[in-house]
């Protein structure tokens, strides 16, 4: 397994807040869902398990060569493209945008994306997008780290801890020490870095009847011990 795909699933791969949300609204849609910036499956496993067709879309492809051998035998695919600009050959009754996928993209890709999601929603198909509006009160202040995401692969040892979260020129800034131990010992470490624009469910909602989707509701996620919560912006594409 790559690097890439080690990495992600250290850090993102434990995380299941936000899936009973997904696999509720994927019941309700009646039809294959679509779930962007899917990694290396995180989402797209969990539902496809659960019955449901699932297109994963992400545009790193040693993410998707994972989910492919992991997704084997279930109603679930992978392909390559950009969340931003992406071309499909089919409808979707369910798009998920999961894990701020929004505010990783300037506000020009942002609207690309949402009328990208528009465009291969089928009539009355559901977008849900997951953001962030605010770092919680004292999460930008110095205090107590949260334990590490770890993980031991064939002896070697892969550990990542949130160093710092604050907010900077109208982004929210994550940095996490990844360190990884080979099976003599031997450690080596990095800073990786994250910037999530900052946004809010209004600005999502103006943006989506822009790109032909009219608000449908909000759904909250509950925080966790290691994560924030976050809330599902709902947006539905109206009769064609």
């Amino acid at each position: 397994m790559s690097a890439a795909a080690t990495w992600h699933d250290v850090e993102c791969g434990a995380y299941a807040a936000d899936l009973p949300l997904w696999e509720e609204l994927a019941d309700e849609a009646g039809g294959p869902v679509l779930d962007l910036g899917c990694g290396t499956g995180r989402v797209t496993l969990y539902l496809a398990r659960r019955g449901h067709t699932v297109l994963g879309l992400d545009r790193d492809p040693e993410l998707l060569a994972a989910l492919r051998e992991r997704a084997a035998g279930m109603p679930a695919e992978a392909e390559l493209g950009d969340a931003a600009n992406f071309a499909l050959g089919a409808e979707f009754g369910l798009a998920l945008a999961p894990m701020q996928l929004l505010q990783l993209l300037a506000p020009e890709q942002r609207a690309s994306c949402l009328r990208r999601v528009a465009s291969y929603l089928r009539a009355g198909g559901l977008a849900a997008l997951a953001i962030v509006d605010e770092l919680p009160p004292g999460e930008a202040e110095a205090g107590s780290p949260p334990l590490p995401d770890a993980r031991e692969i064939d002896g070697w040892v892969y550990s990542s801890l949130p160093v710092e979260s604050r907010l900077d020129d109208g982004a929210i800034v994550i940095r996490r020490l990844r360190q990884t131990i080979s099976p003599g010992g031997d450690l080596s470490e990095e800073l990786d870095e994250v910037r999530l624009r900052r946004l809010d469910a209004g600005t999502v909602e103006r943006e989506g009847r822009a790109a032909g989707l009219r608000p449908a509701g909000r759904r909250e996620i509950p925080a966790t011990a290691d994560h924030v919560g976050s809330t599902a912006v709902l947006l539905e594409r109206g009769d064609a």
